[in-house]
């Protein structure tokens, strides 16, 4: 029987992977960043070593292979698009038909000698474990949530800590995700911004061009001061969330130039502001364990025609003023 071929990884991350890691926290590229799918190796694995499954998102998979250093291991990776785990996981991608698709077209029957799969927790949504025993033969056993504890866990003899099993969202994980959040919200809110300026009233003067500034402080404070503050902000729903900051910070930024504004022009530029930070600190959920999809969607149906309202009664106050004027 022809022999498999693998390639071997190091834990050690190069200057270029730190780069591409800079790069897409920024979400430049970050559609086009992944590896191959298929199996790897790190270290010296023989037989018995552990087979860790993971996406192909090479975020994903360089933050796996940088914790193992020391560690003899097969990587197993499914082709997720480019997607992390726990986003594929939902979406269906890392799934028991990918992986058994994987398992058998790296031929891992005839490299390792045991039958067993350490998959993340977080992809347990779209692992069926019964499924994959059946299909190929391997068992799943679900790993740590964080790659960081992989190593614990392995000399533990695959046993899992109740720290290991518990899901954190820190102020440095949040603040990790802010990069992606800014650079999406700007080229969804440019032309909102461009409609802000549009409405503010006539001719190209520095106090038009400044009322831009109220309604960059809501999509700011959507996109960066609510997932900074997300636990001490009050209310469950992310909308609401957004709501409050964005009010207070738009309100603050009003409440610098008093005289800047008419009182009509105020009013349009609050409402354009709030509904930008309730809007984009909903599309947060996405990146957090606090929601379901399900909840998501309940949120989504009931912030969206209020958000959308604002922006209505934002744009009639300015086309208002302009024939007006």
């Amino acid at each position: 029987m022809d022999t498999v071929s693998i390639p071997t990884v190091d834990s050690h991350l190069t200057a270029r992977d730190r780069l591409g890691r800079w790069r897409v926290r920024w979400s430049v590229g970050r559609e086009r960043y992944r590896i191959e799918p298929g199996l790897y190796q790190i270290g010296q694995p023989d037989a018995e070593s552990p087979v860790l499954v993971t996406a192909n998102y090479k975020l994903t998979f360089d933050t796996l292979r940088s914790e193992l250093e020391g560690v003899d291991a097969w990587i197993l990776v499914l082709e997720t698009q480019g997607v992390n785990v726990w986003c594929a996981a939902g979406k269906g991608t890392f799934g028991t038909c990918e992986l058994v698709k994987q398992v058998a077209a790296s031929r891992l029957a005839e490299v390792v000698s045991h039958r067993k799969l350490i998959v993340p927790q977080l992809g347990a949504t779209g692992i069926a474990a019964h499924e994959v025993k059946e299909r190929s033969g391997f068992r799943v056993l679900y790993g740590p949530i964080r790659a960081a504890d992989l190593k614990a866990y392995l000399a533990d003899r695959m046993r899992a800590s109740k720290e290991m099993r518990r899901v954190t969202f820190t102020l440095g994980e949040r603040t990790e995700l802010v990069g992606v959040e800014v650079v999406t919200a700007l080229k969804w809110s440019l032309p909102v911004l461009l409609l802000a300026v549009l409405l503010a009233g006539t001719g190209w003067t520095v106090d038009r061009l400044g009322t831009v500034l109220p309604v960059l402080a809501g999509l700011l404070a959507g996109t960066v001061l609510v997932p900074i503050l997300l636990p001490w902000v009050p209310g469950r729903a992310f909308s609401l969330k957004g709501a409050l900051v964005g009010a207070l910070a738009v309100g603050a930024t009003l409440a610098l130039a008093p005289g800047a504004h008419s009182t009509l022009g105020g009013v349009q530029l609050f409402l354009f502001g709030t509904a930008l930070a309730s809007f984009f600190a909903m599309q947060f959920t996405g990146a957090t364990t606090f929601t379901s999809p399900s909840g998501v969607e309940w949120e989504m149906r009931r912030a969206l025609p209020l958000q959308l309202g604002a922006i209505v009664v934002a744009t009639a106050i300015g086309l208002w003023r302009l024939v007006s004027g």
